[in-house]
């Protein structure tokens, strides 16, 4: 049996929840039945007309490229007005009580990618606490985690690198659905800073998938993938992106403007073959690197970084999803990257998700520990163990949030 997302058991069996409501909707393009119909055309469909959509980064339709902002506009297809929830400020992440003025339930369809710096959590999340303080009721539809719901890497989130890849300690591979996610705000997250410890009220439903269960991956769930933004084609590209999105602070190219982006990776002044070697005295040394296998290459962007200049790089490919570690497997790249080009090698230093500083590898990993440890040589065994404790004390700390039916 395929497994049913929130939004095809909403259609089949929960319509009472929107009847005789005014319907708000955030949304984007892989808000889709298993038959592949938008969430907008299917509510149409069965006589609920959304008052209002709400867009995320990249919008509704799933247009705009990462970090541009988006203006309000209507829907090109219904006339629907629609509200950006990802302008050019961080005040522009959350709908205000005029956005949500005439609304009186709000659902939330977003497929996620199972990774803290994926920012549709943090909007799921924002929009949440508005809708609450305006009196809104809350319906989250399900998705599954492409990454599964068991595997959690990664440490903390400290309160001076909190931002839109991290608004809450929660680790890098959360092991959460998005619905998931939702329990756990209205719980309060008690680490790193305050922003978020403290409980919330407020009307929430969580719709749950039907045959889902938390060791399945995207593949075995059997639902059509259709990408969430425009650099995640594939559940391929969403099981790497824990640890290659780690590009995204450094100069290194994370692969956008190739066809693979996250899974090919590069810059002008690395060599391929050096660089998987690199990574093989580590995996034989240093940190063992199960999983996966690394091809050397070379890439030529069309945008984005090093745009149409040829880079030496490399490929990822998973051979064995259960054992691979995306994040010890990212910190690993980056680590080899800097001792083989210490002198071209660089952190970013540009503003990142709206905030000028720390530095956007900082705000990544959620703080400054996994920066200074690459920079000061620190062997990887050592750091990726600094994670251990915090990923132990999550697991534990988030078992009220999780969902019954996904046991």
């Amino acid at each position: 049996m395929h497994v049913e997302a929130g939004l095809d058991v909403l259609c089949k069996e929960k319509l009472d929840l929107l009847r005789g409501r005014r319907v708000g909707v955030l949304c984007h393009p892989a808000s889709v039945t298993s038959d592949l119909t938008h969430i907008v055309d299917r509510l149409i469909e069965v006589g609920i007309r959304p008052a209002r959509l709400y867009g995320p980064e990249h919008g509704v339709r799933g247009e705009a490229q990462d970090m541009i902002g988006v203006d309000d506009d209507r829907d090109r297809r219904t006339g629907i007005p629609v509200v950006s929830l990802y302008g050019e400020t961080f005040e522009s992440l959350a709908p205000t009580a005029a956005d949500l003025e005439g609304v009186d339930v709000l659902v939330i369809d977003l497929q996620d990618v199972g990774s803290r710096y994926y920012t549709y959590i943090w909007t799921m999340v924002l929009a949440l606490e508005a809708a609450f303080r305006a009196g809104v009721a809350v319906i989250v539809l399900d998705r599954p985690n492409p990454l599964g719901g068991v595997a959690i890497e990664g440490g903390t989130v400290t309160e001076r690198c909190e931002s839109f890849v991290g608004l809450g300690a929660i680790p890098v591979r959360h092991g959460l659905t998005i619905g998931e996610v939702a329990r756990l705000r209205l719980r309060g997250m008690p680490w790193g800073g305050a922003r978020f410890a403290r409980p919330i009220a407020g009307d929430l439903t969580v719709v749950p998938m039907r045959g889902w269960r938390r060791a399945m991956n995207y593949v075995e769930a059997g639902l059509p993938w259709v990408m969430p933004s425009p650099n995640m084609p594939t559940p391929a590209t969403a099981l790497v992106y824990p640890g290659q999105c780690l590009f995204e602070g450094t100069n290194l190219s994370e692969g956008r403007g190739t066809t693979r982006p996250f899974e090919i990776v590069g810059a002008p002044f690395l060599d391929g073959d050096d660089w998987v070697a690199a990574l093989g005295k580590v995996a034989r040394e240093e940190l063992p690197l199960p999983g996966v296998r690394f091809r050397p290459l070379s890439l030529r962007p069309t945008f984005h970084k090093f745009a149409g200049r040829s880079c030496g790089g490399l490929q990822l490919h998973v051979s064995d999803r259960a054992t691979f570690r995306p994040y010890a497997t990212g910190i690993a790249l980056i680590a080899t990257a800097r001792r083989l080009a210490p002198g071209d090698f660089r952190w970013r230093t540009e503003p990142y998700e709206f905030v000028a500083d720390p530095p956007a590898i900082d705000l990544l990993t959620g703080s400054d520990e996994v920066r200074r440890a690459i920079d000061a040589g620190t062997p990887l065994s050592e750091l990726c163990a600094t994670f251990a404790p915090f990923e132990q004390a999550f697991a534990e700390a988030r078992r009220p949030a999780l969902l019954p039916d996904y046991f």
